[in-house]
């Protein structure tokens, strides 16, 4: 278990780089190792249990930031990877010998048959109150007064997208000053369009909650590859408006990592149009975000901007200091790729009320101090309140899953019947479950769809067999910290204030 050291200040941890025009292939890309970084990327020749690996090692680098600790070292990162790598080639969800074929290069040693532990689905022991498997078979949701009856098993739709890391197009957004989100994959990422440039040009952003940055890739972009993929890129031969401000800046993510110019250039949003904006350009990026298969440009950072490793504003700031919008509010609706509405979007100044419930909307004090986004909360299964106290949720669009200290994890799979463990962080759960997980903040509950709980089969071959569950346990000391991701917030609409440091959550209509 990794123990906590020191509290370190971000901008630190990811200083500037001051010779990166001396050497502009610089490989910080070393830094990020496909074996356990490359998320953003098709998946039909990678196991389930190596992607959610990579999905858990992204959780836990950026749940150590977060938080303020020591992040999981690389080594560390890919040993748990190579704990993952003990699948037969014959087991479930290895019917393309995924395994072998992607990873064999990495000299991974002989593959043997996974372990999997059922989990004690018996009342909690060691606790004030009993976990109580009452109405677990029907997945009351006692606070919420609704019942889930769980599914036929996991969407064909989202095992098609799992497979081919697709990007599925938003529709119109609903309200003005809105970008519409198309959805990455099985729900792994959320994209808006922006324009750049002069002339303006479309570039793809993956939005991030949890960094502050705004980059797309520069016309100099190198990677381990050589260029930085099939993607679209920014400079002065491309822009009249950009100016390169001699500036240098780095940031690693949970996934990825990326260096480079800081400099000005015009950006519309959703028709607002930001003149002479501060972002970044990078001239190196980690195969995460230079694989042609990675199917966004560049990165928006929605976080605070004292978190911000280029010293700027970050694009929801700038657009309330410049007039355009009132407030620099930023409100979000995470749309599931399995319900076909293809509705979600990212609105900037305020909220869009045909999004949710005004009856629901509930508005509390942000009380992370560093610049992300954290509430107090507790946490309920089938209506049984667990019983944990003192816990807090950083909400993060860029997180997949769920991160919860492992003893919290642990509370949450005994109380789903045929949860097992797997010893190594993850959990599977019936497909068809129909367990309800909810959360609760300021006094208002938010349940987790069922299907958001099944993160992919197990076995591709078997959708109505064991999932990956979306829950999974981070070894970050004894925290009581959650890093709370799309699992969760894909069922409810969330908006942060930076001006009042507050988040708002309502229940969707």
């Amino acid at each position: 278990m990794l123990r906590i050291r020191v509290r370190y200040d971000l901008r630190k941890v990811h200083a500037p780089t001051a010779n990166l025009h001396e050497s502009p292939k610089r490989p910080i890309y070393n830094n990020c190792h496909p074996s356990f970084e490359t998320i953003h990327q098709a998946r039909n020749e990678l196991h389930p249990v190596i992607l959610l690996q990579q999905h858990i090692n992204r959780g836990l680098k950026r749940y150590a930031h977060m938080t303020g600790r020591e992040a999981p070292s690389n080594l560390e990162l890919r040993a748990n990877i190579h704990k993952r790598m003990h699948i037969s080639s014959t087991s479930p969800g290895s019917r393309k010998h995924a395994v072998n074929k992607r990873y064999n290069r990495y000299a991974v040693g002989r593959i043997i048959e996974p372990v999997t532990t059922p989990v004690n689905n018996a009342a909690t022991k060691g606790r004030k109150g009993k976990i109580s498997n009452k109405n677990a078979a029907a997945g009351t949701d006692a606070a919420n007064g609704t019942t889930s009856n769980g599914s036929a098993g996991f969407s064909e739709v989202d095992s098609e997208a799992a497979l081919k890391g697709s990007l599925t197009p938003a529709g119109k957004p609903t309200a003005d000053n809105s970008l519409g989100l198309d959805i990455e994959a099985n729900d792994v990422g959320y994209i808006a369009t922006v324009q750049i440039g002069t002339p303006p040009r479309d570039f793809k952003l993956l939005v991030d909650l949890s960094s502050a940055d705004l980059w797309v890739g520069g016309e100099d972009c190198h990677s381990e590859g050589g260029g930085c993929g099939n993607h679209v890129f920014l400079g002065a031969g491309s822009s009249s408006s950009f100016v390169d401000t001699k500036q240098q800046f780095q940031v690693t993510y949970g996934s990825g990592a990326v260096a480079g110019d800081i400099i000005t250039d015009d950006i519309n949003v959703a028709g607002l149009d930001l003149k002479a904006h501060t972002f970044g350009v990078a001239a190196v990026e980690s195969v995460d975000f230079s694989s042609d298969q990675t199917p966004f440009d560049g990165l928006m950072g929605l976080a605070q901007s004292t978190l911000s490793q280029q010293q700027a504003l970050t694009l929801v700031e700038a657009l309330a200091k410049s007039g355009l919008i009132e407030d620099a509010i930023t409100s979000y609706k995470i749309s599931r790729l399995a319900d076909g509405k293809n509705d979600g979007e990212i609105t900037f100044g305020g909220l869009d009320e045909t999004k949710f419930d005004a009856n629901t909307l509930i508005t509390f004090d942000n009380v992370n101090r560093d610049g992300f986004w954290e509430g107090g909360m507790t946490v309920s299964v089938n209506g049984q309140d667990l019983e944990l106290q003192d816990r807090t949720a950083i909400f993060d669009t860029g997180s997949t899953l769920i991160i919860a200290p492992d003893a919290d994890a642990t509370a949450v799979h005994q109380a789903i019947p045929g949860a097992k463990s797997d010893g190594q962080g993850g959990f599977t759960i019936p497909c068809s479950t129909a367990a309800s997980v909810a959360l609760t903040f300021g006094g208002q509950t938010f349940a987790i769809n069922p299907q958001d709980l099944a993160f992919v089969p197990v076995d591709p071959d078997d959708p109505t067999g064991d999932c990956l569950s979306g829950i999974a346990s981070g070894e970050i000391g004894d925290a009581k910290e959650w890093l709370v991701g799309d699992v969760f917030l894909k069922n409810a609409y969330f908006s942060t204030d930076v001006t009042k440091n507050q988040v708002s959550l309502a229940k969707l209509v």
